[in-house]
C-alpha cells in the first residue's frame, strides 16, 4: 500500500511541477525532470539556415515549409502528448517531420499548424511553449487547446508517426511482427520482463 502511494507521488511530481522535499528543497526526481526539460529548450536550436540542430543528441533536421520555431514547438508538443523518457528527441523530430512535408503541399494545412502553434506560443507567454520549463504547465496549455483542429491533427498523427518507427520498438520491448519468423511461440512470447 505504501509503495503504491510513493509511485503516485512520483507521478504527481512529473505532472504538477516542483515538489518540495524536506527543508524546502526540490526532490531529486523533480530536479532531474526540470534539468531534462530545460535541456530540451537549450539543446534544440535553430540555425541561421533555418534548420533545427540538437547538439546533445548530434542530429539536425532541415525545415522547408513550416517555420523552424513551429517545428521546435511541435517536437516538444509530441514529447508532452506521448511522454517517454527513454525515447530520444530525434524520434519525436522524425515523427513530426511529416507535418513540414504536408505543409508544402497543402496551404490550408500549413495555415492551421502555423496559426495553432502561434496561439499556443502566445498562451504560453514570453519564450513561447518551448520556454515553459515545467511539463505540468505545458500539459495544462495543451489541455486548453485539446479541442482545436491543430491539436487533434498532431495528436492523432503521432499515434502512427511515432510508434511506427522500428528503431524505437526495442525501447518498449517489442520485437516487431512475428509471422514471417515462425510466430511468437518459438520466439519467447513470455519473456517480457517489464510487466
Amino acid at each position: 500500500m505504501h509503495e503504491g502511494h510513493h509511485h503516485e507521488h512520483e507521478h504527481e511530481d512529473r505532472r504538477r511541477g516542483p515538489s518540495q522535499g524536506p527543508g524546502g528543497s526540490l526532490s531529486r526526481r523533480s530536479f532531474l525532470r526540470r534539468s531534462s526539460e530545460v535541456a530540451f529548450a537549450a539543446a534544440v536550436t535553430i540555425t541561421s539556415a533555418g534548420a533545427l540542430l540538437n547538439s546533445a543528441e548530434a542530429w539536425a533536421m532541415e525545415v522547408k515549409n513550416l517555420q523552424p520555431a513551429t517545428m521546435k514547438t511541435l517536437i516538444l508538443m509530441a514529447r508532452d502528448i506521448y511522454p517517454h523518457d527513454k525515447v530520444p528527441d530525434r524520434f519525436y523530430a522524425i515523427a513530426v517531420k511529416g507535418y513540414d512535408e504536408k505543409a508544402g503541399k497543402d496551404p490550408a494545412f500549413k495555415a492551421m499548424i502555423e496559426t495553432g502553434v502561434a496561439g499556443l506560443n502566445a498562451a504560453a507567454g514570453p519564450g513561447g511553449y518551448s520556454g515553459v520549463g515545467w511539463e505540468a504547465q505545458r500539459v495544462a496549455l495543451l489541455r486548453a487547446i485539446s479541442a482545436s483542429p491543430m491539436f487533434e491533427t498532431v495528436r492523432s498523427g503521432l499515434v502512427v508517426s511515432l510508434y511506427n518507427q522500428p528503431e524505437i520498438w526495442p525501447i518498449f520491448g517489442y520485437e516487431g511482427e512475428s509471422y514471417s519468423k515462425g510466430g511468437y511461440i518459438a520466439r519467447g512470447f513470455d519473456d517480457i520482463d517489464w510487466l
